[in-house]
């Protein structure tokens, strides 16, 4: 009796088990994009923010494929910097990332591009794309980052990535072209 009495039990624990819903993941990274760029400002297309975190994940994970990482950014870096890969730096991963959401024609929000200089003297700039809504700079935004995971999508409030001192592109490089122009006046 004890024994037809388990085997009951049971099999009501997977009948019903099986009316049960699936659990519901705890961790779904495109929601909770979509969730950061539309809380960018109330003027952002609920729709527009949920393409744009679509297109940001899957987007990264390809030009990963189309770049051949097979090793971490920095060794993949130096494959790219001897010619045995074509693609694969931070910049490459910024510009393409930006121009495929700039396809999009969103009305909502901006690509904008950002660098961080590097902390320590011996590392290199780092280049990203930057999802801002519409009338937004990159600290109104929020970082895209390709690279820094080997094209596993990196993404934070531009603010709150302490990992980097981001700023605008466009300051960077102007920054940059004047210590040359000053460099060359003093050698002469």
């Amino acid at each position: 009796m004890k024994q037809l009495i388990s085997s009951l039990i049971l099999l009501s624990t997977v009948i019903l088990g099986g009316c049960a819903q699936a659990p519901v993941p705890l961790h779904d990274p495109v929601a909770e994009l979509t969730q950061s760029i539309a809380a960018l400002g109330p003027d952002v297309d609920p729709d527009e923010a949920r393409r744009a975190a679509e297109i940001s994940y899957s987007y990264a994970s390809q030009l990963a494929q189309d770049y051949g990482v097979t090793t971490a950014p920095l060794v993949h870096n130096s494959k790219v910097n001897a010619g045995i890969k074509d693609r694969g730096l931070c910049y490459h991963y910024a510009e393409d990332m930006q121009a495929r959401l700039d396809r999009e024609g969103f009305k909502t929000l901006v690509m904008l591009r950002a660098i961080a200089e590097p902390k320590v003297v011996f590392l290199i700039d780092h280049s990203t794309a930057v999802i801002a809504p519409r009338a937004g700079d990159i600290y109104d935004g929020i970082v895209l980052d390709a690279w820094r995971d080997g094209g596993a999508l990196f993404w934070s409030p531009t603010v709150e990535d302490t990992r980097y001192n981001w700023e605008p592109r466009m300051r960077v490089l102007e920054r940059k072209r004047e210590q040359r122009v000053a460099r060359e006046a003093v050698a002469g």
